[in-house]
């Protein structure tokens, strides 16, 4: 990368952090160019060089966080998944350290992201970084369980909002309690069990 490359990243770079900084306290709709020139350091002839539009910007912050995002446990979910097949039904829970401890790290260490993510679920696509949640863990553990698949949507959801509302407590007291402690408290609210009153499904 040249000098010209590296100060036209760093500029977008700028830009996507000025974005994530206004979004954390209003919505994207009242959000102006001049908001995130200013925000940035820029003029708006140099936001006009790398965006035509706000939402251009959001795309390229989005997909810059969705990358950081999969880079801290794609890899330990496929790992997961592949156990799953092997484990005993006694031995497995939904919701496991394997994948929390990463998940519960980067959102530490990107805590305005995910505030304003939470502020502005549509625009900040906060359903596609469950994406893989959904397909590496939820879905065959729901399997191995014997949940019918015409439910799997609703046990997610269910999952899914208990732990987004731990996490948003968690970042409203600025993630002061260790990234441990919140795992232990997701942990101890989700366990799945055989069927319902230890009757399997389908009897």
């Amino acid at each position: 990368m040249n000098k010209s490359e590296s100060k036209y990243f760093s500029t977008a770079l700028c830009m996507d952090e000025a974005l994530v900084a206004l979004l954390e306290v209003k919505d994207l709709e009242y959000i102006t160019v001049k908001e995130i020139c200013e925000k940035a350091g820029v003029n708006r002839s140099t936001f006009y060089l790398h965006y035509e539009t706000v939402a251009d910007l959001v795309n390229e912050t989005m997909e810059n966080v969705n990358k950081r995002f999969l880079t801290y446990f794609t890899q330990r979910e496929v790992d997961f998944a592949d156990k799953i097949k092997s484990k005993k039904l006694d031995d497995l829970i939904l919701i496991t350290r394997d994948y929390l401890m990463p998940y519960l790290r980067f959102i530490h260490e990107n805590k305005k992201v995910y505030r304003a993510s939470f502020r502005n679920p549509n625009e900040m696509q906060a359903n596609a970084r469950y994406r893989s949640l959904k397909t590496y863990i939820f879905e065959p553990i729901l399997k191995k369980f014997g949940v019918p698949e015409t439910r799997w949507q609703y046990y997610i959801a269910y999952y899914i909002e208990g732990i987004a509302a731990i996490i948003r407590e968690w970042l409203n007291n600025d993630c002061q309690d260790p990234v441990e402690t919140i795992a232990d408290i997701i942990e101890e609210c989700v366990r799945p069990s055989n069927g319902a009153n230890g009757r399997s499904y389908g009897e």
